[in-house]
């Protein structure tokens, strides 16, 4: 994944509030390496710097050792990129904090391989209650081969079809409920003058939020799991290969903005093109909705910006109310603790993670934290109908699929967006897209 949109792909902001970076090296807490330095009971957690995420970890960490003090825990913090490289050399070293903070995915899935995380699956079928308030779909991204290794926390944000009211008013249009729905209004913008979809193309994993829908509801969610595993050709499944035409169909209808492959998402300049009514249609993560508000004018206030859920595909297996994007932030256990330190982290996971505090602490900075039973607290914010619209999607999702870039492996994720620009370019056809990235199955 790449660094600079990893944070803003983590969290939602709002209006008047600094992006949200994940947590990212300026060591600001008070433990070393692997960080245990209180007693038998003293357990280690290394996460990030940045607001808000550093503000609600440190108090919330601060809460749990207030209250237990036979159970402390020394809390480190490192800027994101520092983290990443960090985190791995101490795990490889054997010196990893109790609790490693991750994202799930292809990274949760190379430490379970190498045995240096704990299987919670016991453990949370002994205490149901931990799980039971999380959402369901959070999930996916914490489990490898049927068991569970991670802890979902934090937020969610899944990736949102966003439109122009005023535009599609104009055009006497609706929100598209099927593919050939969304074909056809490419046409209907086109004619208008208007581009139908904004794209950032040059960052790559924007173009890649496409396929992530697109796969899912042409070939459901056993499509990309298949791949996750590295079966055999995965990617050249009769499904994938469907859906890869299909995005180079929408290509060629001229679906997104001109000269869509030199824009960048780091600008923000897509979302500009949607809220000055230069495209009718964006496709991007939740958090974008915070930054269409401050940075929109009247757009956002004025209801101007509407959402749909994604097209379904006439006759593809995915289910409508399945989404993809990030669906948490995710804490495993080092399988180098001792026993005692675990035992603190395992209380820390029931008791001191997502406590009524830090859930009103993240709804309050704009987030919607991936625990059941909050409408009351979503409905009284300025946002409430897009957050209990991101709330839903995220808590009833049947699947939600881990942004791809995160699920695999670093060497994959790469090979996919160089692959992906050069899809959306038709520089390559479906079928050698398919073949390129057979070949970095089980890598």
């Amino acid at each position: 994944m790449e660094h600079s949109t990893a944070s803003r792909r983590s969290f939602l902001t709002l209006a008047g509030l600094a992006p949200l970076a994940v947590w990212g090296l300026t060591a600001c807490g008070t433990s070393g390496p692997g960080g245990n330095s209180g007693g038998a009971g003293s357990a280690s957690i290394w996460s990030l710097t940045g607001a808000p995420g550093e503000t609600i970890r440190t108090a919330t960490v601060d809460a749990f050792n207030k209250s237990n003090p036979d159970n402390q825990i020394k809390l480190t913090l490192f800027q994101n990129d520092a983290f990443k490289t960090k985190i791995k050399t101490a795990i490889g070293a054997g010196e990893a904090p109790t609790m490693i903070y991750g994202w799930g995915g292809g990274g949760l899935k190379t430490y379970v391989e190498a045995g240096q995380v704990v299987d919670l699956t016991p453990w949370l079928e002994e205490n149901p209650q931990v799980k039971d308030r999380l959402f369901p779909s959070a999930f996916g991204a914490a489990t490898v081969d049927g068991k569970i290794y991670a802890l979902p926390n934090e937020t969610v944000a899944p990736i949102i079809f966003f439109y122009n009211k005023e535009l599609f008013a104009k055009a006497g249009a609706q929100p598209p409920k099927t593919w050939d729905e969304l074909m056809a209004l490419t046409k209907t913008f086109n004619d208008l003058g208007i581009a139908p979809i904004s794209l950032a193309g040059q960052s790559r994993w924007t173009s890649m939020m496409w396929l992530e829908f697109v796969f899912d509801r042409v070939g459901g969610p056993e499509l990309f799991n298949n791949i996750f595993a590295g079966k055999d050709n995965a990617w050249s499944d009769p499904s994938a290969l469907e859906a890869l035409t299909k995005i180079q169909e929408l290509v060629a209808a001229n679906g997104f903005i001109k000269g869509f492959s030199s824009i960048t998402a780091d600008s923000n300049a897509d979302q500009a093109l949607l809220y000055t009514g230069k495209a009718a249609m964006m496709l991007h993560g939740a958090w974008t909705y915070g930054s269409m508000k401050n940075d929109g004018g009247d757009f956002v206030p004025n209801g101007n910006l509407g959402w749909f859920d994604f097209p379904t595909v006439d006759g593809g297996k995915g289910d409508l109310k399945n989404t993809v994007g990030n669906p948490g932030q995710y804490m495993s256990i080092s399988a180098k603790a001792s026993a005692e330190e675990q035992t603190t982290a395992k209380k820390y996971f029931a008791e001191g993670l997502l406590t009524p505090a830090e859930v009103t602490s993240w709804i309050e900075s704009g987030a919607v934290p991936i625990v059941t039973g909050i409408e009351d607290q979503l409905a009284a914010t300025d946002a409430k109908e897009f957050l209990t619209y991101v709330y839903t999607t995220a808590k009833d999702a049947p699947n939600f699929q881990q942004s791809w870039d995160q699920a695999l492996s670093p060497t994959a994720a790469e090979a996919l967006l160089n692959n992906i620009d050069q899809l959306f370019i038709k520089s390559i056809t479906p079928e050698q897209f398919a073949s390129n990235m057979n070949a970095t199955l089980g890598q």
